[in-house]
């Protein structure tokens, strides 16, 4: 894919491809249009016709991020591309307001999807606490953690994980809040850390990961990039890297200990009960 669409392809950021899924990023309708042109018309010079793949107007969408033109449609060989306000890409789900509360939601429900796979063992009253919270830790959490590390979550969406994240260990331990039993004995009994905490792990050990490498690394350039303009009136939205500064503060950690990554490793730890 890398030399079929060598003409056309600009470098990351603008243009980001994973197999045949493609992501370009463009300042207007107009260039939209005129781009995925120029995609269609390489690709078919190619001979990509004859391998089947190819640019589909079904398969294409478009969203708008901080939208000022109004209304308007983007248009490929005179077929309209569907207008959406989020889409799925490498498993994350991307919104155009900058949120994240759809793909929380979509993450709690990927934990429950992972817990009623193995529910059989979480239920199992012959199984030990230890146990269980083990193969909590080993297949639901993966679940529920997938690609948080990228994400500066807010304190109620948190929250909405760790409500969730409590029920199913409550349930597996054949207890309800009628018995008015703590969380912190739940997670004791378990050994189950705050799902909160291990969020903050995963990403400071990613953000660590991305400051160890080189300037112009893909990661690197979004973390340091400045966009133009001023934040609107009001408050302002939270950014990545004022979760990534609170957990730092959080931690005693500082960007310079991220170079030592034994160290960083060791500083973010947050460990089970």
């Amino acid at each position: 894919m890398d030399q079929l669409s060598e003409e056309v392809r600009q470098e990351s950021l603008w243009t980001m491809m994973f197999a045949d899924d493609i992501v370009i990023c463009i300042e207007s309708r107009k260039q939209v249009e005129e781009n995925l042109e120029r995609w269609r018309l390489a690709l078919e010079r190619r001979g990509v016709v004859v391998v089947e793949v190819e640019v589909s107007c079904s398969k294409t969408e478009y969203m708008c991020v901080n939208e000022r033109e109004g209304s308007g449609t983007v248009r490929l060989q005179g077929e309209e591309v569907k207008k959406v306000q989020e889409f799925k890409y490498l498993g994350s789900t991307v919104q155009s307001n900058g949120e994240c509360g759809k793909e929380v939601k979509k993450r709690v429900q990927a934990g429950w999807d992972g817990w009623r796979k193995v529910s059989g063992v979480l239920c199992d009253r012959k199984i030990s606490a230890r146990i269980k919270g083990k193969v909590y830790r080993t297949v639901v959490r993966p679940a529920i953690l997938y690609g948080l590390e990228t994400v500066s979550l807010r304190k109620r969406q948190e929250s909405e994980l760790e409500v969730a994240e409590l029920k199913m260990l409550r349930l597996s331990l054949g207890v309800t809040r009628l018995d008015r039993i703590r969380n912190e004995y739940i997670r004791g009994t378990a050994h189950v850390g705050r799902l909160g905490d291990k969020v903050r792990e995963a990403r400071l050990r990613w953000f660590g990961h991305v400051q160890r490498r080189e300037s112009e690394y893909i990661g690197r350039r979004m973390l340091d990039m400045e966009l133009p303009g001023r934040r609107q009136r009001g408050r302002p939205k939270r950014r990545y890297m004022d979760g990534i500064n609170e957990d730092m503060k959080r931690m005693g950690a500082s960007v310079e200990d991220a170079e030592d990554r034994d160290r960083w490793r060791e500083m973010i730890y947050c460990g089970e009960p």
